[in-house]
């Protein structure tokens, strides 16, 4: 009896000094995932690969967009950026409003307002890309789809909630690999306009029977918001020492700061592999590779947050961003663009969903309507700015490197950030095992 009393010991002393909570055995609870939780995870991510489609197009045809506006690349780059900025705004609305009308009536009227924009985007004039973009794709169209999905899925899981989130949030780059190459094809046959046009009326016809078949607006997760059932590691109560929104608005900054040299690549990939002497072709299936990468790796970075936490997950992905964003501004040989394209796959895929991660690790569940979307605005606004910056600066000095640097001095700003709550995670995780030692003494 000693030695389970001393082992029972330990392992409490252990979990406290660690700022985790007992184990499932100990918890005595029952799981709120099921099969249903899987399937409506591979729903969701197919509903974000078809909707993140409509922003494709514009990088993949931005070259031949800039012909018409006289060469000036920073037009369909903030065309591009708006949807993305559009996206995060709106989702501040339609995240709550999914809530209280239900997720199948907001992916639908996100889809419709999506083939909307691209409608008023094909008819060519700068004031209806710029609308059609920001408004009807951005905030009215995939803001509807984007933010209340991940708020939605995250509500069938707690155990595996980040290999989840992982899994869903891949549909963009899903998206990303996919519709370039479907693109690269067709644009050249019929057009850049037409490409838009008919895009919409695909996107309308898969999203909204999808939506309304499969999409249910009751979730399992217990009414009053808690995480239990959640990884070991997750604590709601915990801000590593610091006020809550002061956490909030670092992790916010910090998101920001990653999100900026992330678009670069992203949305100039194609048009910078034609300034190397490299096909259209070739920077599509580039981009494919880029964001494939980004696919698979993505479910390891679910898989170690759900272990390590999300901080540490954060802190390797933009080390691994930042080299690779380094890399780009000093490489321009074919095979060593395919190498650093798939390495800033592999680096940035965590990011995002990791930070949504970290919002349902450090604060309750009932705030996640709100907390979720502000995230997403300002990865958004990174995103957003990040493709326009890197266009107006290769406007400014005609070559990208001046671009990716200017990236990696954002990076570096984000990886402070992040080593800084680290640091104070580790710090606090140390206090806690003395106090635990002294306890059990």
């Amino acid at each position: 009896m000693e030695v389970n009393d001393q082992t029972v010991r330990h392992e409490m002393r252990d979990m406290i000094g660690r700022n985790r909570r007992p184990s499932l055995e100990q918890q005595i609870f029952m799981s709120i995932e099921t099969r249903q939780s899987w399937s409506i995870a591979i729903i969701a991510l197919s509903l974000l690969f078809l909707s993140y489609g409509s922003i494709y197009i514009s990088v993949v045809a931005l070259t031949e967009m800039a012909r018409e506006f006289d060469n000036k690349r920073a037009i369909p780059a903030l065309a591009y950026s708006l949807a993305w900025f559009g996206g995060a705004v709106g989702g501040l609305a339609m995240g709550p409003l999914a809530e209280r009308i239900g997720i199948k009536w907001t992916v639908s009227f996100g889809a419709t307002m999506a083939a909307s924009g691209l409608a008023l985007s094909s008819q060519g004039a700068v004031w209806q890309l710029y609308l059609g973009h920001g408004l009807l794709i951005g905030a009215l169209g995939n803001a509807g789809i984007n933010a209340p999905l991940l708020i939605y899925a995250t509500r069938w899981f707690d155990k595996n909630r980040g290999v989840a989130l992982a899994l869903v949030s891949s549909g963009q780059y899903l998206g990303g690999a996919v519709w370039p190459l479907v693109f690269e094809r067709v644009i050249p046959e019929i057009g850049w306009r037409q490409t838009m046009l008919y895009y919409g009326v695909f996107e309308v016809a898969l999203i909204i029977p999808l939506a309304l078949i499969f999409l249910r607006n009751k979730v399992p997760e217990n009414s009053s918001g808690s995480n239990v059932g959640a990884a070991p590691h997750k604590s709601p109560t915990v801000h590593l020492g610091l006020k809550p929104n002061s956490l909030f608005a670092l992790l916010a900054m910090a998101n920001f700061l990653c999100c900026v040299p992330m678009a670069m690549p992203t949305a100039h990939l194609i048009a910078y592999c034609g300034d190397v002497g490299l096909s259209s072709q070739t920077g599509a299936l580039m981009l494919s590779v880029l964001l494939g990468c980004a696919i698979v790796s993505r479910q390891f970075w679910g898989w170690l947050a759900d272990r390590t936490g999300s901080l540490i997950t954060l802190l390797i992905c933009s080390l691994g961003q930042a080299v690779a964003i380094a890399a780009f501004s000093i490489t321009q040989d074919e095979a060593g663009l395919y190498f650093v394209a798939a390495a800033f796959g592999l680096g940035f895929s965590g990011l995002i969903p990791t930070y949504i991660f970290a919002i349902r690790e450090f604060f309750p569940s009932g705030e996640a309507s709100w907390r979720v979307p502000v995230q997403l605005l300002l990865g958004g606004m990174g995103m957003a700015f990040g493709g326009w910056f890197a266009g107006y600066l290769f406007d400014q000095f005609a070559f990208y490197a001046m671009a990716f640097s200017s990236g990696l001095a954002f990076n570096v700003l984000n990886s402070a950030i992040l080593i800084f709550l680290v640091f104070r995670q580790a710090r606090r995780g140390a206090r806690n095992e003395v106090e635990a030692e002294k306890a059990f003494a």
